[in-house]
Order: C-alpha cells, then structure tokens, then sequence
C-alpha cells in the first residue's frame, strides 16, 4: 500500500456522529464531497449496498467496495474511489476515515493510498495534489460533522 495523503483532525462532536454518517453512506460522501474547493454541484446519482456514484462540476464519483467496521470506540470506513474528472483524467484511490472518540468528541485519520492517474495531467495529481486534497478532505469533513443543526 503506497500511502499519498495522511492526516488527523479532532472534531468536535460524538463519535455517534460517524457511526450514523456510516449508515447512509450516499447522503453522508455526498455532503462531505459539496464541502470540497471548487464544488458547485454534487449529486447523488446512484447507491447501493456497497457502492455510491456522485456527479460533480468536475466529473463522475464511483465509490465502490465500500465497508464500515463498528468498534466499541469508533468506526472505520474503507473504499476505493475512481473519479473521472471531464475527458482529461481519471484518478483511483483508496481511502481509509478512521474515526475515534476522543476527549474533544473524535479523532479522525484519513489515509488516501494506492493513487493511480494516467498520462501526463495524472503524473501531476500524483505528484502535487496530495497535500491539496487530503488536507481539503479534512477540512470538509471537520465542517461536516461540526455544522450547528439548531
């Protein structure tokens, strides 16, 4: 496993939060991927048991092969990501949210891996865009999972 991005981040609600994220797994990718730079629109095209496909401005989302593990102090969600952005590229993933209770509400681990992205746009994304997205990944879902709903 070739690790591209991981990070951490505390976030300030209960773990309960990512266990019931973790039961719907199309609503809850698509709110995270409307919190990425540069989305201006997110759709959930399709769900089933173990997969998820998003349109965004920028292209298709399949998630699929995804998988929640629940354990007494958090939960683990895993899936492998292909996202074709437009004609120019397309980029596979793995992603791994580790979420865990905490002293402040919950930690999460991100870890992005396994990333392949053909041609000469995709070297770039492999190269560059690492720290970008993991780091937009956090923050979205720091926004997510703390977002006031009163």
């Amino acid at each position: 496993m070739s690790v591209w991005f991981e990070g951490t981040n505390d976030i300030a609600c209960d773990i309960q939060q990512a266990k019931l994220a973790a039961a719907d797994p199309g609503e809850y990718f698509a709110a995270i991927v409307r919190l990425l730079p540069g989305m201006t629109s997110v759709d959930l095209v399709e769900q089933d048991a173990d997969s998820v496909t998003i349109r965004t401005n920028e292209g298709l989302m399949v998630r699929s092969g995804i998988s929640t593990r629940e354990e007494p102090d958090g939960v683990v969600m895993e899936f492998d990501e292909q996202y074709q952005a437009g004609s120019r590229v397309t980029v596979n993933t793995h992603f791994m949210d580790e979420f865990t209770a905490s002293d402040s509400g919950m930690a999460h681990r991100l870890v992005m891996s396994n990333v392949a992205a053909p041609g000469f746009l995709g070297f770039f994304y492999r190269k560059f865009g690492g720290s970008k997205m993991g780091k937009g990944y956090l923050t979205a879902y720091k926004a997510h999972f703390e977002r006031r709903t009163d």
